[in-house]
């Protein structure tokens, strides 16, 4: 075969494959799908610990935080949206092609990677934990006389699903499980929000620190901050998505895609502010680290509210699915040579799902988890690497606003990777001391 030849083949064989992977398969989708997949990616079952995470961070930090942790994520989503089209011609379609163009093609993977793959397991692993607890706990509201059923068990029933949903083929076929989950996500942080409020504040309602020590309270605080960085990570999958909607030099798609995230934003608002706020208004430091559990009456409104969580976490775990199943099938396809076929598929998606269940019934403390995924990995993809990136891509003048804002978002950043995972370490530790293997 001649050099002039194989040069050609291989194009067509890698438009091939690109056709082929989740990712880039197809590229017909509206605005709207994109705010459908960021809400769905943005609110998680993060939002439930967020009343926790105030009662550890008190009223003022609590709200501040908050706050700013919207601006800025929100903020760091635009530049990423900018830059999925700031090479003309090029479209960064992942999150690790954009740290390849900063950084370098060795250098980028390395750094972005590692990162990603962290967040999308990790993610997945905590949502196998989140959907079987969903469901035991409507298990039990449903049936309070029935037999009770091992963790174990509800965790195996959820992930029975996606050893069925892991095997459609990329994002667009995802968008009506996305949707369901998007519409999921509001209504139960509706729920969530307005039970709190028909309750009213508890007669014994107390806001000081719930830890009586002073480095209890360090450690808390901590674990808090990694919460709320839990709360906001839609960043690692919104390259993913972006690259779903069509794009030409006329009409570039970070026009649709702003669009959608503005949506998804002012969603994300709604869910998360009231719940925050008026769960640890109506608690104080009595809440659970799921505000459901806080709430038990009216015993019909909290188990839709957990059948409802259950359905959103089967779409969340998809979205952070996808780019992991792209990963796994370019490297499969274009490193070690195998053909794209469905066996491939079946074999490498069903192997994955069921890791990420294995690994969910061995290990599940929830909030610690959390945390400690919260800061260190999240806080670099979601706070700080975008600005980096766009330091490094855009180079805006010293001392210049621009400049200046996202050196303040990178060291915001860095301190929360440093000082999250420390609190979250800690609260695993104190739940392991007393936990049994397949309790």
């Amino acid at each position: 075969m001649g050099y002039d030849k194989s040069e050609s083949s291989t194009r067509d064989n890698d438009k091939a494959i690109d056709d082929w992977l989740p990712i880039t398969s197809s590229r017909n989708a509206k605005w709207w799908y994109s705010a459908f997949h960021n809400v769905t990616a943005m609110v998680g079952a993060g939002v439930l610990s967020l009343p926790y995470a105030m009662a550890e961070l008190g009223w003022g930090p609590g709200v501040t935080i908050m706050i700013l942790s919207w601006i800025i994520t929100l903020y760091t989503l635009w530049q990423m949206v900018e830059m999925h089209e700031m090479v003309p011609g090029k479209r960064f379609d992942r999150y690790h092609e954009l740290g390849q163009h900063a950084f370098g093609e060795k250098l980028g993977l390395w750094i972005i990677v590692p990162q990603q793959l962290t967040v999308e397991v990790g993610v997945d692993i905590v949502y196998m934990v989140t959907g079987g607890q969903s469901l035991k706990k409507f298990h039990d509201l449903v049936c309070p006389n029935c037999k009770d059923i091992k963790l174990t068990y509800f965790i195996m029933i959820f992930a029975s699903v996606h050893f069925v949903l892991s095997h459609l083929p990329n994002f667009n076929s995802i968008t009506g499980v996305s949707l369901a989950a998007a519409v999921m996500s509001l209504s139960y942080s509706t729920i969530a929000w307005t039970a709190s409020v028909a309750k009213g504040v508890q007669p014994n309602v107390d806001y000081s620190y719930k830890a009586s020590s002073s480095p209890g309270r360090v450690f808390n605080f901590l674990a808090g901050l990694g919460e709320v960085a839990f709360a906001y990570a839609g960043h690692n999958v919104v390259l993913e998505i972006q690259a779903t909607i069509p794009s030409t030099p006329e009409k570039p798609s970070k026009g649709p895609m702003w669009k959608g995230v503005i949506v998804a934003y002012l969603i994300v608002a709604i869910c998360y502010f009231p719940v925050a706020f008026l769960g640890y208004w109506a608690f104080g430091n009595m809440i659970d680290d799921n505000i459901l559990l806080s709430l038990e009456k009216p015993t019909w409104l909290i188990a839709t509210a957990n059948m409802f969580v259950i359905i959103h976490v089967i779409g969340s775990y998809q979205i952070y699915a996808i780019p992991v199943f792209d990963m796994m099938e370019s490297f499969l396809v274009k490193t070690m040579r195998f053909t794209p076929c469905l066996r491939l598929r079946l074999i490498s998606r069903t192997l994955y799902v069921a890791f990420t269940m294995l690994v969910g019934i061995c290990f599940p403390f929830f909030g610690g988890l959390l945390s400690f995924f919260g800061g260190f990995a999240f806080a670099p993809t979601t706070y700080y690497l975008p600005c980096i990136i766009w330091l490094i891509i855009c180079k805006p003048k010293r001392f210049s606003l621009t400049w200046i804002i996202n050196w303040v978002c990178i060291i915001l950043g860095v301190l929360l990777m440093i000082l999250s995972p420390i609190g979250g370490l800690r609260t695993i530790i104190i739940s392991a001391k007393d936990y049994k293997f397949f309790s």
